[in-house]
């Protein structure tokens, strides 16, 4: 159910009744790119279900989707095209178009090509963890964590929303882990078999392992020449397998295979049973993963 995580404060947010979310979001729906437009996007169904609900409302967390659509013409397309009509241009008037000119002929080529361009659709879970005050993202992109923040903000008046900072940075944290490998390893977690370490400057080196035993002398010599790491793949409680970042993000997420066996249900009831179990667990391995980096910062 998720894949990826991005690690957020919701820093404010208005008691708000389930009802009273699900109209807000409403107002702002998804709606496919028009035949002009590059992009649009608006809130879907968690479920799947085009006639249910926008907001879930599951084990006292909140479940939502951001639906992003954009259509780009190829550069290359463009590329030719622009040639094709600057080649006709001094052919026919003997001269050559300027900067200015060919900056317009391209914004009209790509207006042009916009309705026979494909469209890319990404859905965006959106979890609220009301209870721990968390805003969990599934993606790890900069520019989606904007898209869906933005959104909710705009359709929930007095929500704020910011990055969770805690006490040791992940990059600290994980050095000090590798420095030792199976001594003093925060409890619940154990290391996993890859680990991505950079240098400083700007041409940094970056040393990467991979389906890799890590041996804590190795790691040490590596930490030595002032290299820090960037991921480091982790294991929780033999449970929930991911790779953390300097950046606070989980990806790469995998549950064990017993983790969702209990999860006998129906067809109707299968998103609200993986949904407790998968909010059920990865929010108690993000208690556990907080409180090994030394506990939150923010008031």
């Amino acid at each position: 159910m998720f894949k990826n995580l991005t690690v957020l404060r919701v820093a404010e947010a208005p008691a708000l009744q389930l009802q009273t979310m699900e109209e807000a979001l409403r107002r702002q729906p998804f709606v496919p790119c028009g035949p002009a437009q590059a992009q649009s996007q608006g809130w879907v169904p968690p479920r799947g279900d085009p006639h249910a609900p926008l907001v879930e409302a599951v084990a006292g967390h909140r479940l939502m989707r951001l639906r992003l659509e954009h259509k780009r013409v190829p550069a290359a397309v463009v590329r030719r095209e622009l040639q094709a009509r600057c080649a006709q241009i001094e052919a026919t008037e003997g001269r050559q178009p300027g900067r200015r000119e060919q900056r317009e002929l391209k914004e009209a080529i790509q207006l042009e090509l916009l309705p026979r361009a494909f469209a890319h659709t990404v859905d965006v879970g959106v979890w609220w963890d009301v209870r721990a005050g968390r805003l969990l993202l599934d993606t790890t992109s900069a520019q989606r964590v904007d898209a869906v923040t933005t959104a909710l903000v705009e359709a929930l008046p007095g929500w704020r929303v910011e990055p969770l900072a805690t006490r040791m940075s992940p990059a600290s944290a994980m050095a000090s882990w590798l420095a030792s490998v199976t001594e003093d390893w925060p409890a619940h977690f154990a290391p996993g078999r890859e680990v991505e370490l950079k240098g400083d400057g700007s041409n940094p080196p970056v040393v990467r392992f991979a389906r890799h035993v890590l041996d804590a002398a190795e790691m040490r010599d590596h930490l030595a020449q002032g290299k820090r790491p960037t991921r480091l793949a982790l294991d929780w409680d033999g449970r929930v397998q991911f790779v953390l970042t300097e950046a606070l993000q989980l990806r790469r997420i995998t549950f064990d295979d017993g983790v969702f066996e209990a999860s006998d249900h129906g067809e109707d009831d299968r998103f609200d049973a993986d949904a407790a179990i998968a909010t059920g667990e990865l929010s108690s391995l993000l208690d556990d993963l907080i409180a090994a980096l030394g506990g939150t910062l923010n008031p």
